[in-house]
């Protein structure tokens, strides 16, 4: 099935909800969420560029993104030379070649297929991990986020911003944070490491409130793994053990499910 035929199948099998500010897409397949989704980027990017002379993006890694930026870069539409890039998070003391980094995936999924004004990685092998985070926050203070891409963790987690232990008044925009045992776990399962003592222990991630700063935000969260984690974020209380139900908050944000992370719904 073609990206087109994608998008029209999607429209006529999606349902549309609304969880306080929170839009939610329920889709038939993660290919029509990852269509869908390019789409509302397309249009959103499009109308963007029509007032401004460049755009910023915030990108997310993950097995949700794959999909979705592959349809995403090959949409020859998109001024790509208009657009700046910078990502959500990396490990600590991990080497950019590592099939695992962030930056490996990011380049392979995104950079070298188009021709960017700008791509800013956060280097998780730095020296001095401290003045990374320094130096990429300036680098986001630079720039007003228009769109960002998010993925959903097993528990709840938005970039590396854990349970429970993430200050969501943070005055930080870039941190260093300590990878709770379901996150690593599920880097195993998902084969991204050989086995838990290979998993880094230790992150740097952009904060909540520099997501939530972002203009718009699109998140998705496919399969049915998920579906347990969408339950919580969408109908118990926000806070901050689902970090993820504060996109509930965000007044231009849109969650976008297949039928299988929807099925508890």
């Amino acid at each position: 099935m073609s990206f087109f035929s994608y998008i029209k199948y999607s429209m006529k099998t999606n349902q549309i909800l609304a969880m306080n500010s929170l839009t939610v897409q329920i889709h038939e397949d993660k290919y029509a969420v990852s269509a869908e989704a390019a789409k509302i980027t397309q249009n959103y990017l499009t109308e963007i560029l029509h007032k401004r002379n460049e755009v910023t993006i915030l990108l997310a890694t993950g097995d949700s993104q794959i999909k979705f930026l592959e349809i995403l870069t090959n949409i020859k539409e998109i001024d790509w030379s208009r657009i700046n890039f910078l990502h959500l998070d990396e490990y600590l003391d991990i080497d950019k070649k590592h099939p695992a980094s962030f930056r490996t995936y990011l380049h392979e999924k995104v950079e070298k297929h188009i021709k960017a004004k700008s791509f800013q990685y956060l280097f998780g092998d730095s020296l001095e991990p401290l003045q990374e985070c320094n130096r990429y926050s300036k680098l986001l203070k630079k720039r007003q986020i228009d769109i960002c891409f998010l993925g959903i963790g097993a528990n709840g987690h938005l970039a590396f911003n854990e349970p429970q232990i993430e200050n969501f008044n943070d005055f930080d925009l870039v941190k260093i944070v300590e990878l709770n045992i379901k996150t690593r776990s599920s880097q195993v399962y998902q084969k991204h490491f050989e086995s838990i003592d290979k998993v880094p222990k230790y992150a740097l991630t952009v904060t909540i409130p520099m997501i939530l700063s972002a203009k718009k935000i699109l998140c998705l969260a496919l399969g049915e793994n998920k579906a347990k984690i969408v339950k919580v974020m969408l109908r118990e209380n926000i806070s901050s053990k689902c970090p993820s139900s504060f996109l509930r908050e965000h007044p231009n944000a849109v969650l976008l499910l297949d039928k299988y992370s929807a099925s508890l719904l």
